[in-house]
């Protein structure tokens, strides 16, 4: 997703993260300058749903005017192919975070006459 909140605000001619905060308690909306800044400066991990909808309401605009979907990016990240780590075995299969290799050999698990018992 493309976060276009800096465009849409400077179509209302609103240019600084303090203009945006004013423009925010017009409709009762009261966030910290802080959150308004992280707003401002970048693309939000998350983003309530009644904050969206009073972010709207200030700007006079849609959710579909502050974000805009990119799909292409999830394709082209589909279309690449996995590479595997430096000494990953093939046909190791991957658990969460931890990569499993396959099972050795039953006669590589046999303890040799040169083990030790300790």
């Amino acid at each position: 997703m493309k976060w276009n909140l800096r465009m849409v605000a400077a179509q209302r001619d609103i240019w600084r993260p303090t203009q945006l905060l004013v423009a925010f308690k017009e409709v009762g909306f009261t966030p910290s300058l802080s959150k308004v800044a992280a707003l401002w400066s970048g693309k939000p991990v998350t983003v309530r749903l009644e904050d969206l909808d009073k972010i709207c309401a200030a700007l006079d605009c849609t959710v579909a005017d502050l974000m805009v979907a990119e799909p292409q990016q999830h394709l082209a990240q589909r279309e690449q192919p996995q590479q595997r780590a430096v000494g990953e075995q093939r046909g190791a299969e991957r658990y969460g975070r931890f990569r499993v290799a396959a099972a050795a050999p039953a006669a590589a698990c046999r303890p040799t006459e040169t083990a030790r018992p300790w």
